[in-house]
Protein backbone atom coordinates (compact mmCIF):
# COMPACT_ATOMS: atom_id res chain seq x y z
CA UNK A 1 0.00 0.00 0.00
CA UNK A 2 1.27 3.47 -0.84
CA UNK A 3 2.41 5.79 1.94
CA UNK A 4 0.69 9.10 2.68
CA UNK A 5 3.42 11.56 1.75
CA UNK A 6 3.40 14.81 3.72
CA UNK A 7 5.44 17.97 4.03
CA UNK A 8 5.68 19.78 7.36
CA UNK A 9 5.94 23.55 7.66
CA UNK A 10 7.65 24.29 10.99
CA UNK A 11 9.62 21.50 12.71
CA UNK A 12 8.68 22.53 16.23
CA UNK A 13 7.11 20.67 19.14
CA UNK A 14 3.91 19.80 17.27
CA UNK A 15 5.88 18.30 14.39
CA UNK A 16 8.06 16.40 16.86
CA UNK A 17 5.03 14.83 18.55
CA UNK A 18 3.42 13.96 15.22
CA UNK A 19 6.54 12.26 13.86
CA UNK A 20 7.18 10.45 17.14
CA UNK A 21 3.60 9.21 17.01
CA UNK A 22 3.93 7.88 13.47
CA UNK A 23 6.71 5.58 14.68
CA UNK A 24 5.30 4.92 18.15
CA UNK A 25 2.19 3.25 16.74
CA UNK A 26 4.11 1.24 14.15
CA UNK A 27 4.48 -1.77 16.43
CA UNK A 28 1.13 -1.39 18.18
CA UNK A 29 -2.15 -3.16 17.56
CA UNK A 30 -5.63 -1.72 17.83
CA UNK A 31 -6.03 -3.34 21.26
CA UNK A 32 -2.96 -1.77 22.83
CA UNK A 33 -2.88 1.56 20.98
CA UNK A 34 -3.66 4.37 23.41
CA UNK A 35 -4.47 7.92 22.41
CA UNK A 36 -5.97 7.55 18.93
CA UNK A 37 -9.45 8.60 17.95
CA UNK A 38 -9.24 6.19 15.00
CA UNK A 39 -6.84 3.26 14.73
CA UNK A 40 -7.48 3.04 11.01
CA UNK A 41 -9.19 5.41 8.63
CA UNK A 42 -10.16 3.28 5.67
CA UNK A 43 -6.97 1.23 5.20
CA UNK A 44 -4.60 3.86 6.62
CA UNK A 45 -2.92 3.49 10.01
CA UNK A 46 -0.59 6.10 11.58
CA UNK A 47 2.53 4.33 10.35
CA UNK A 48 1.40 4.76 6.74
CA UNK A 49 2.37 8.45 6.97
CA UNK A 50 5.76 9.44 5.59
CA UNK A 51 7.40 12.86 5.91
CA UNK A 52 9.01 13.70 2.57
CA UNK A 53 9.76 17.41 3.08
CA UNK A 54 10.20 19.85 5.94
CA UNK A 55 10.62 23.62 6.20
CA UNK A 56 11.97 25.71 9.07
CA UNK A 57 14.05 28.84 9.66
CA UNK A 58 16.05 27.88 12.77
CA UNK A 59 19.76 27.25 12.14
CA UNK A 60 19.72 24.28 14.52
CA UNK A 61 17.22 22.51 12.25
CA UNK A 62 17.84 23.73 8.71
CA UNK A 63 20.06 21.23 6.87
CA UNK A 64 19.52 18.49 9.45
CA UNK A 65 17.60 15.34 8.65
CA UNK A 66 14.03 15.20 9.94
CA UNK A 67 14.84 12.59 12.61
CA UNK A 68 17.48 14.89 14.13
CA UNK A 69 15.67 18.20 13.68
CA UNK A 70 12.63 17.23 15.76
CA UNK A 71 14.84 16.81 18.84
CA UNK A 72 16.80 20.03 18.34
CA UNK A 73 16.38 23.17 20.44
CA UNK A 74 14.21 25.01 21.14
CA UNK A 75 11.90 21.95 21.02
CA UNK A 76 11.00 20.87 24.52
CA UNK A 77 8.05 18.48 24.26
CA UNK A 78 7.97 15.06 25.90
CA UNK A 79 9.99 12.41 24.09
CA UNK A 80 7.79 9.31 24.10
CA UNK A 81 9.46 7.66 21.09
CA UNK A 82 13.25 7.98 21.16
CA UNK A 83 13.95 5.58 18.31
CA UNK A 84 13.20 7.40 15.07
CA UNK A 85 14.58 5.74 11.92
CA UNK A 86 17.25 7.70 10.09
CA UNK A 87 15.77 9.87 7.37
CA UNK A 88 17.20 11.03 4.05
CA UNK A 89 14.94 14.09 4.15
CA UNK A 90 16.70 17.30 5.17
CA UNK A 91 14.95 20.37 6.54
CA UNK A 92 14.81 23.14 3.95
CA UNK A 93 15.20 26.82 4.74
CA UNK A 94 11.87 28.56 4.36
CA UNK A 95 11.21 32.29 4.04
CA UNK A 96 11.09 34.05 7.41
CA UNK A 97 8.53 36.72 6.50
CA UNK A 98 6.52 37.37 9.72
CA UNK A 99 7.20 33.93 11.17
CA UNK A 100 9.51 35.20 13.92
CA UNK A 101 8.30 37.91 16.31
CA UNK A 102 10.75 40.71 17.02
CA UNK A 103 10.75 40.16 20.79
CA UNK A 104 11.93 36.54 20.40
CA UNK A 105 15.53 37.69 19.94
CA UNK A 106 15.59 39.04 23.51
CA UNK A 107 15.54 35.55 25.04
CA UNK A 108 18.18 32.84 25.50
CA UNK A 109 18.82 30.66 22.45
CA UNK A 110 17.54 27.49 24.14
CA UNK A 111 14.09 29.06 24.50
CA UNK A 112 13.71 30.97 21.25
CA UNK A 113 14.25 30.82 17.48
CA UNK A 114 17.74 31.41 16.07
CA UNK A 115 17.26 32.34 12.45
CA UNK A 116 19.56 30.68 9.94
CA UNK A 117 21.47 32.79 7.42
CA UNK A 118 20.77 30.19 4.72
CA UNK A 119 19.02 31.39 1.58
CA UNK A 120 15.36 30.32 1.41
CA UNK A 121 14.61 27.51 -1.03
CA UNK A 122 12.05 27.55 -3.81
CA UNK A 123 9.21 26.07 -1.74
CA UNK A 124 7.07 25.14 -4.73
CA UNK A 125 9.98 23.29 -6.34
CA UNK A 126 10.77 21.40 -3.12
CA UNK A 127 7.13 20.41 -2.70
CA UNK A 128 6.91 19.15 -6.27
CA UNK A 129 10.20 17.25 -6.16
CA UNK A 130 9.38 15.63 -2.81
CA UNK A 131 6.19 14.01 -4.04
CA UNK A 132 4.24 15.46 -1.09
CA UNK A 133 0.49 15.07 -1.37
CA UNK A 134 -0.28 17.53 1.42
CA UNK A 135 1.46 20.03 3.69
CA UNK A 136 0.80 20.45 7.41
CA UNK A 137 1.21 24.02 8.67
CA UNK A 138 2.69 24.39 12.18
CA UNK A 139 3.92 27.98 11.89
CA UNK A 140 3.85 30.22 15.00
CA UNK A 141 0.72 32.18 15.90
CA UNK A 142 0.69 35.54 14.14
CA UNK A 143 2.44 34.28 11.00
CA UNK A 144 -0.21 35.78 8.73
CA UNK A 145 2.00 36.58 5.75
CA UNK A 146 4.00 33.35 6.04
CA UNK A 147 0.88 31.19 6.18
CA UNK A 148 -0.59 32.84 3.11
CA UNK A 149 2.75 32.34 1.35
CA UNK A 150 2.75 28.60 2.06
CA UNK A 151 -0.93 28.26 1.18
CA UNK A 152 -0.22 29.80 -2.21
CA UNK A 153 2.85 27.59 -2.62
CA UNK A 154 0.66 24.55 -2.04
CA UNK A 155 -1.78 25.80 -4.66
CA UNK A 156 1.07 26.30 -7.13
CA UNK A 157 2.48 22.84 -6.39
CA UNK A 158 -0.90 21.08 -6.43
CA UNK A 159 -0.53 20.02 -2.79
CA UNK A 160 -3.34 19.83 -0.22
CA UNK A 161 -3.08 22.08 2.86
CA UNK A 162 -3.82 21.29 6.52
CA UNK A 163 -3.74 24.58 8.40
CA UNK A 164 -3.18 23.95 12.10
CA UNK A 165 -2.74 27.58 13.12
CA UNK A 166 -5.07 30.59 13.36
CA UNK A 167 -4.75 32.34 10.04
CA UNK A 168 -8.07 31.96 8.29
CA UNK A 169 -7.46 30.07 5.05
CA UNK A 170 -9.82 27.07 4.91
CA UNK A 171 -12.57 29.13 6.57
CA UNK A 172 -12.07 31.97 4.09
CA UNK A 173 -14.35 31.55 1.05
CA UNK A 174 -11.88 33.13 -1.34
CA UNK A 175 -9.05 30.81 -0.30
CA UNK A 176 -11.18 27.64 -0.11
CA UNK A 177 -12.51 28.37 -3.59
CA UNK A 178 -8.92 28.59 -4.89
CA UNK A 179 -8.24 25.09 -3.58
CA UNK A 180 -11.51 23.81 -4.98
CA UNK A 181 -10.70 25.23 -8.41
CA UNK A 182 -7.26 23.56 -8.30
CA UNK A 183 -8.90 20.24 -7.44
CA UNK A 184 -7.20 19.78 -4.07
CA UNK A 185 -8.56 19.60 -0.51
CA UNK A 186 -7.91 21.91 2.41
CA UNK A 187 -8.52 21.44 6.16
CA UNK A 188 -8.50 24.21 8.78
CA UNK A 189 -8.22 26.46 10.65
CA UNK A 190 -6.42 26.32 14.05
CA UNK A 191 -6.04 22.84 15.50
CA UNK A 192 -8.23 21.82 18.43
CA UNK A 193 -6.54 19.35 20.80
CA UNK A 194 -7.94 15.96 21.79
CA UNK A 195 -8.64 17.03 25.37
CA UNK A 196 -7.49 20.63 25.50
CA UNK A 197 -8.67 24.02 26.68
CA UNK A 198 -11.05 24.69 23.80
CA UNK A 199 -12.74 21.29 23.59
CA UNK A 200 -13.20 21.22 27.39
CA UNK A 201 -14.55 24.77 27.45
CA UNK A 202 -16.96 23.95 24.63
CA UNK A 203 -18.17 20.82 26.41
CA UNK A 204 -18.91 22.69 29.63
CA UNK A 205 -20.60 25.60 27.84
CA UNK A 206 -22.71 23.13 25.87
CA UNK A 207 -23.59 21.33 29.12
CA UNK A 208 -24.91 24.59 30.59
CA UNK A 209 -27.09 24.99 27.49
CA UNK A 210 -28.37 21.42 27.62
CA UNK A 211 -29.21 21.54 31.32
CA UNK A 212 -31.10 24.83 31.28
CA UNK A 213 -28.43 26.85 33.10
CA UNK A 214 -27.94 30.43 31.95
CA UNK A 215 -24.24 31.04 31.30
CA UNK A 216 -23.46 34.66 32.07
CA UNK A 217 -19.68 34.99 32.27
CA UNK A 218 -16.67 32.85 31.45
CA UNK A 219 -12.93 32.98 31.09
CA UNK A 220 -10.16 30.72 29.86
CA UNK A 221 -6.59 31.51 30.92
CA UNK A 222 -3.62 29.52 29.66
CA UNK A 223 0.07 29.38 30.54
CA UNK A 224 2.92 27.39 29.00
CA UNK A 225 6.66 27.35 28.48
CA UNK A 226 7.16 26.41 24.83
CA UNK A 227 8.03 28.71 21.92
CA UNK A 228 4.32 29.08 21.15
CA UNK A 229 3.68 30.80 24.47
CA UNK A 230 6.89 32.83 24.20
CA UNK A 231 5.82 33.97 20.72
CA UNK A 232 2.39 34.96 22.04
CA UNK A 233 3.84 37.43 24.56
CA UNK A 234 3.50 39.84 21.65
CA UNK A 235 -0.20 40.62 21.97
CA UNK A 236 -0.25 42.16 18.50
CA UNK A 237 0.05 38.63 17.06
CA UNK A 238 -3.01 37.33 18.91
CA UNK A 239 -6.01 38.85 17.14
CA UNK A 240 -6.86 35.80 15.02
CA UNK A 241 -5.97 33.39 17.87
CA UNK A 242 -8.36 35.08 20.29
CA UNK A 243 -11.07 35.24 17.62
CA UNK A 244 -10.64 31.57 16.80
CA UNK A 245 -10.73 30.36 20.41
CA UNK A 246 -13.58 32.66 21.42
CA UNK A 247 -15.76 31.79 18.44
CA UNK A 248 -15.23 28.08 19.10
CA UNK A 249 -16.88 28.47 22.51
CA UNK A 250 -19.53 31.02 21.51
CA UNK A 251 -20.63 28.71 18.66
CA UNK A 252 -22.06 26.09 21.03
CA UNK A 253 -24.32 28.59 22.83
CA UNK A 254 -27.89 29.32 21.77
CA UNK A 255 -27.16 33.00 22.32
CA UNK A 256 -23.56 34.25 22.26
CA UNK A 257 -22.33 36.04 25.37
CA UNK A 258 -21.71 39.76 25.39
CA UNK A 259 -18.01 40.24 24.45
CA UNK A 260 -17.41 41.90 27.82
CA UNK A 261 -18.47 38.71 29.60
CA UNK A 262 -16.15 36.29 27.83
CA UNK A 263 -12.36 36.30 27.94
CA UNK A 264 -10.46 33.53 26.18
CA UNK A 265 -6.82 33.60 25.26
CA UNK A 266 -3.18 32.95 26.15
CA UNK A 267 -2.15 34.57 29.41
CA UNK A 268 1.54 34.15 30.14
CA UNK A 269 4.82 32.41 29.41
CA UNK A 270 6.36 30.29 32.17
CA UNK A 271 9.65 28.80 30.87
CA UNK A 272 9.88 25.91 33.35
CA UNK A 273 6.51 24.56 32.18
CA UNK A 274 8.13 23.72 28.82
CA UNK A 275 5.49 22.02 26.63
CA UNK A 276 3.09 21.52 29.53
CA UNK A 277 0.03 23.73 29.22
CA UNK A 278 -2.04 24.81 32.20
CA UNK A 279 -5.58 25.95 31.52
CA UNK A 280 -7.81 27.67 34.06
CA UNK A 281 -11.51 27.78 33.25
CA UNK A 282 -14.33 29.53 35.06
CA UNK A 283 -18.00 29.53 34.04
CA UNK A 284 -20.59 31.51 36.00
CA UNK A 285 -24.33 31.14 35.60
CA UNK A 286 -27.75 30.85 37.19
CA UNK A 287 -29.66 27.63 37.68
CA UNK A 288 -33.12 26.66 39.00
CA UNK A 289 -34.81 29.51 40.84
CA UNK A 290 -32.28 31.95 39.40
CA UNK A 291 -29.78 30.70 41.97
CA UNK A 292 -26.12 31.48 41.12
CA UNK A 293 -23.53 28.75 40.50
CA UNK A 294 -20.06 28.48 39.02
CA UNK A 295 -17.53 25.92 37.84
CA UNK A 296 -13.76 26.27 38.08
CA UNK A 297 -11.45 23.79 36.37
CA UNK A 298 -7.69 23.35 36.08
CA UNK A 299 -6.40 21.32 33.14
CA UNK A 300 -2.78 20.21 32.78
CA UNK A 301 -1.70 18.59 29.52
CA UNK A 302 1.36 18.18 27.32
CA UNK A 303 0.39 20.57 24.54
CA UNK A 304 1.96 19.12 21.40
CA UNK A 305 1.01 15.42 21.66
CA UNK A 306 -2.49 16.66 22.45
CA UNK A 307 -2.71 18.32 19.03
CA UNK A 308 -0.87 15.54 17.17
CA UNK A 309 -3.65 13.10 18.07
CA UNK A 310 -6.00 15.21 15.95
CA UNK A 311 -3.58 16.03 13.14
CA UNK A 312 -2.96 12.33 12.50
CA UNK A 313 -6.67 11.95 11.70
CA UNK A 314 -6.68 15.09 9.55
CA UNK A 315 -3.86 13.69 7.42
CA UNK A 316 -5.68 10.42 6.81
CA UNK A 317 -9.01 12.12 6.05
CA UNK A 318 -7.19 14.39 3.63
CA UNK A 319 -5.74 11.33 1.90
CA UNK A 320 -9.23 9.83 1.55
CA UNK A 321 -10.40 13.08 -0.04
CA UNK A 322 -7.49 12.99 -2.50
CA UNK A 323 -8.29 9.38 -3.39
CA UNK A 324 -11.93 10.27 -3.96
CA UNK A 325 -11.18 13.39 -6.00
CA UNK A 326 -12.75 15.76 -3.46
CA UNK A 327 -11.54 19.36 -3.53
CA UNK A 328 -11.99 22.45 -1.36
CA UNK A 329 -12.64 22.66 2.38
CA UNK A 330 -13.36 19.32 4.07
CA UNK A 331 -16.15 20.43 6.39
CA UNK A 332 -16.48 17.24 8.44
CA UNK A 333 -12.91 16.87 9.73
CA UNK A 334 -12.47 20.67 9.88
CA UNK A 335 -15.49 20.99 12.16
CA UNK A 336 -14.30 18.12 14.32
CA UNK A 337 -10.68 19.05 14.97
CA UNK A 338 -10.36 22.76 14.16
CA UNK A 339 -11.37 25.77 16.26
CA UNK A 340 -12.30 27.93 13.27
CA UNK A 341 -13.87 25.85 10.48
CA UNK A 342 -15.98 27.47 7.81
CA UNK A 343 -19.09 26.11 9.55
CA UNK A 344 -19.32 25.38 13.26
CA UNK A 345 -21.12 22.29 14.58
CA UNK A 346 -21.40 20.79 18.04
CA UNK A 347 -18.68 18.29 18.78
CA UNK A 348 -21.15 15.39 18.73
CA UNK A 349 -22.48 16.48 15.34
CA UNK A 350 -18.96 16.93 13.96
CA UNK A 351 -17.85 13.52 15.23
CA UNK A 352 -20.77 11.89 13.42
CA UNK A 353 -19.99 13.86 10.28
CA UNK A 354 -16.45 12.47 10.30
CA UNK A 355 -17.74 8.91 10.64
CA UNK A 356 -20.17 9.54 7.76
CA UNK A 357 -17.34 10.95 5.64
CA UNK A 358 -15.02 8.02 6.37
CA UNK A 359 -17.81 5.55 5.53
CA UNK A 360 -18.59 7.35 2.27
CA UNK A 361 -22.00 8.58 3.42
CA UNK A 362 -21.01 12.25 3.36
CA UNK A 363 -19.26 13.93 0.44
CA UNK A 364 -16.89 16.07 2.49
Amino acid sequence: MKKIKIAIIGLGNCASSLIQGIHYYKNKTEKDAIGLMHWKIEEYSPSDIEVVAGFDVDKRKVGKTIDKAIFSEPNCTTVFQKDIPSSDVKVSMGPVLDGVAEHMKDFEDKYTFVVSDEKPVDVVEVLKNSGAEMAVNFLPVGSEEATRFYAQACLNAGVAFINCMPVFIASNKEWSLKFEEKGIPIIGDDIKAQIGATITHRALAHLFNQRGVKLERTYQLNTGGNTDFLNMLNRERLDSKKESKTQAVQAVLDKPLDPHNVHIGPSDYVPWQKDNKLCFLRLEGHTFGDVPMNIELRLSVEDSPNSAGCVIDAIRCCKIAINRGIAGELSSISSYIMKHPANQHTDDEAAQMVENFINGNLER
